[in-house]
């Protein structure tokens, strides 16, 4: 009587098994450091202990991103995020 339910319930949990097994797959959620400047906030994203990018937000004027060049110490300043993180629409009015 419970090897249906049961069954069932195994079948529900193993795609989000198997999303943890595909190469590729990046589950790691970012580490945000915030630093305060005199008239600029640095928020420094880190995933796996890299930097991948600094969000500049000064107290006048629009902010903006740092993303570090591969294989320099150099950045390239740009006007949106360049990191990938899922953004669902729940509710709209």
């Amino acid at each position: 009587m419970y090897k249906p339910l049961l069954f069932a319930a195994a079948l529900l949990c193993m795609p989000l098994a198997q999303a943890e097994q595909i190469p590729g797959f990046d589950n790691e959620e970012p580490v945000v450091t915030i630093r305060h400047g005199d008239d600029k906030t640095f928020y420094e994203y880190r995933v796996g202990g890299e930097l991948r990018e600094i969000k500049v937000v000064p107290k006048s004027g629009p902010e903006y991103y740092l993303v570090p060049v591969l294989g320099s110490d150099e950045y390239i300043r740009t006007a949106e995020s360049q990191l990938l993180v899922p953004k669902w629409i729940l509710f709209r009015w």
